[in-house]
Parts: C-alpha cells; structure tokens; sequence
C-alpha cells in the first residue's frame, strides 16, 4: 500500500492485556495540576523497568471536575491489578499528596475497586476525616495549605498495551517531524496515552540479546548505522532514521483509532516531507492476543 509516497507495510502491531485506571487531579488552577501529573506519570514509560506506564490523557475544564477546579485526567498502565494498586499509591503518595492544593479522584467509576486514599489517609495522623457523597468516600487530609481531599478507591479496568507504529524517514528532521504530527493527532483522542518521552521512543527493541541476562535488546534490523553491517536490514540507503511510537488504551479499538489517526497524520506530510515508510513491531504473534494490521486500519481512511 502506498499512500502520498509513504510505503505502509503489510505487517501488524502486536499488543497485549494490562490493567489500567484513569485518575483526576485537580488544583487551585491548571498550573499545579499539570505539575502533580508530571510529577506523577514520570519515570513511567515502559513495565520492562518502571513497574508502570502512565501519561497525560487531557486537561479538564472546570465544569467537568468533581469539585469544579481545573483538572488533569491521566491513565496509568500495569500487568497486574496488584502491581497497578502499588504504583497508583506510591505516585499519588509522593506527587500529588505534596503538591501543593491538589485533590485527585477516580475517573473511572466501574471496574474492580482499589485503594487511593484509603491508606493515604493515615497521613493525618488521626487528624483525617470522611465524608459520604453519592455515595462514595472521600477522604480530607489536613496539610499545610488546607486540605489534601481524595476519594477513597478508584477503578482498575482491562487495558491494551503495546500498539505501536514505526516512522521510517529520510533523516532526522524528517523522522521528528513526522511523529510529532502522529503524536499530537493521537492526542486529541481519548483513552489512549503514548508513555515515552514526548510520546516517541528512538530506542525500539526485539526480543532477546546475545547476552542471557538481557531479555530484550536494540532493534538492529531498524537500526541505520548497522546497515551492511547486520545480517538482515529493513532499512534502505534512504532511509536514515526511524522513530517508534508506543500506545496504550482502555480498549483495542481505541488503540486502533490511535494508530490510524497517527499513520494518516505521517501520510499527510509525505513522501515530500522525508516520512518513507510505516511499519510495526510484533513477535509473529506470540507477545500478545490484540493483532492491529496496518492495511486494515487504513482501509476507509480518508487519507
């Protein structure tokens, strides 16, 4: 398939189940809500190291909080429910309990319930207090400038992680260009998060690595300094820099509806514009069940 120029390959992005939560963090303006969501998703790109994946899904205006002040809404992405549980308390413990007016809350209702104030409420050494509204459980904790308010549990739901796309450009100006325009397309989707910094990843990996204690390594074949060099290349003499990105969401189709916004956003730019190629990355299916094919994600599309 090419579309304007750009080679999309006949090939899929393989993903796999994770658990995932969604929570808002509200503040006395946008500001500090943006700090406490920063601090709270970072160091949170990839479960190979981080124990999580987690980013910025939107801000939220006044008028959609709980408690009527601006908000951030972030997704945050683990393998299991109980490593999920761990890292949603360490990062709304250290982050958002400390930064300064902040309140966080569920941002999704239904779903298996766990703790988010709950035992961040000991912190008040006794001093803390509930409050029943609609029936849920909010905690007030006091601290310095007020009170730290939290609802009590938030929801764990099914996730996909792991969609991802392969820009395979002219150079680097090229590369970037093109997954800066991929990423903020996938922005302005809801559900999905892209966890890497700048919602890009330079790194691509495979599986495995001629040392047995690594259990993944640099993705060669994507790799333009090895060109002659590695036993097999996916690269050309044209192509002198790929970018991934990597996407999670709360269901396959809103992954799907990611990765096709984005493909259609490199296409834009074209050939003309250095983008050379779109590919995946997979495992010949044997990393996860969600398979998305890049020509069946364009096929309809507009682009």
């Amino acid at each position: 398939m090419n579309r304007n120029g750009v080679v999309i390959d006949e090939t899929f992005a393989e993903a796999f189940p994770m658990k995932a939560t969604r929570l808002v963090i509200t503040a006395h303006n946008i500001e500090w809500a943006r700090h406490a969501a920063v601090a709270a998703t970072g160091f949170a790109t990839s479960v190979i190291a981080c124990g999580c994946e987690a980013g910025i899904e939107r801000e939220i205006p006044p008028g959609e909080t709980p408690d009527g002040r601006p908000g951030i809404a972030v997704l945050i992405f683990s393998m299991s429910g109980k490593e999920l549980a761990k890292q949603i308390e360490r990062r709304v413990g250290q982050c958002v309990l400390t930064c300064p007016t902040t309140a966080v809350y569920a941002g999704i209702d239904e779903g298996e319930a766990v703790a988010l104030g709950k035992n961040l409420r000991f912190f008040g050494d006794g001093w803390q207090i509930s409050k029943m509204i609609a029936g849920k459980r909010y905690w007030r904790v006091p601290v310095m400038d007020g009170e730290f308010v939290a609802q009590e549990t938030t929801a764990v739901v099914k996730g996909v992680g792991g969609g991802n796309l392969l820009l395979l450009a002219r150079d680097t100006d090229a590369a970037l260009a093109a997954a800066e325009a991929a990423v903020a397309a996938m922005k302005k989707l809801p559900n999905v998060i892209m966890p890497f910094p700048g919602g890009v990843v330079r790194s691509g990996s495979k599986v495995g690595s001629k040392y047995p204690a690594l259990g993944a390594s640099t993705n060669d074949a994507f790799c333009p300094t090895l060109v002659g060099l590695v036993p097999k290349t996916e690269l050309t003499s044209e192509t002198r820099c790929v970018m991934e990105i990597v996407i999670d969401g709360l269901t396959e189709a809103d992954v799907g509806a990611a990765m096709r916004v984005g493909m259609e956003a490199g296409i834009a730019l074209g050939a003309a514009g250095g983008l050379l190629r779109i590919s995946a990355g997979n495992y010949g299916g044997k990393l996860g069940p969600f398979h998305f094919h890049l020509h069946k994600l364009m096929a309809g599309s507009a682009a």
